[in-house]
């Protein structure tokens, strides 16, 4: 999006359980409600507490909406589709297939791969958050970016 302003984002994971939950409540925190954010899975998984643990951390809220999937979005134009998985990658290049959207893959681990102790787990958790926003300040930041 170099032409115009981005107005709009769907972020995609495999489950819509973490990283796309992440991904969603940081863009919102982000762009302080400017830009229309939504995120959904390949297939709806169950929500992840440790989630809920890492953006309490930074003062944010996660929504405890149920996990979505394409199919469940209430929208389905976008300026910018965010995918956060190999797999959910593949799905939305299917989804924008007839769209005017982009697409584009930021490749993120999940975290509830990692085993170990709960502050190990958290520790996976709070990585990707932050690199999760990481990206989105990147990304929301270049001259087509809305200023926040």
């Amino acid at each position: 999006m170099s032409d115009r302003q981005i107005a709009s984002i769907l972020f995609v994971c495999t489950s819509n359980s973490i990283r796309s939950r992440l991904a969603e409540t940081l863009a919102q925190w982000r762009t302080r409600g400017r830009v229309y954010i939504d995120s959904c899975g390949v297939s709806p998984g169950e929500l992840d507490g440790f989630v809920a643990a890492v953006l309490d951390e930074i003062g944010l809220d996660a929504s405890d909406a149920p996990p979505k999937s394409f199919r469940d979005l209430e929208d389905t134009n976008f300026d910018l589709i965010v995918t956060l998985s190999p797999e959910a990658h593949e799905n939305a290049l299917k989804f924008a297939e007839h769209e005017a959207v982009e697409v584009e893959y930021w490749p993120t681990v999940d975290p509830s791969l990692v085993e170990g102790s709960r502050e190990q787990r958290l520790e996976a958790y709070r990585r990707t958050r932050d690199e999760i926003l990481q990206q989105i300040s990147a990304r929301l930041s270049g001259p087509s970016a809305p200023v926040v």
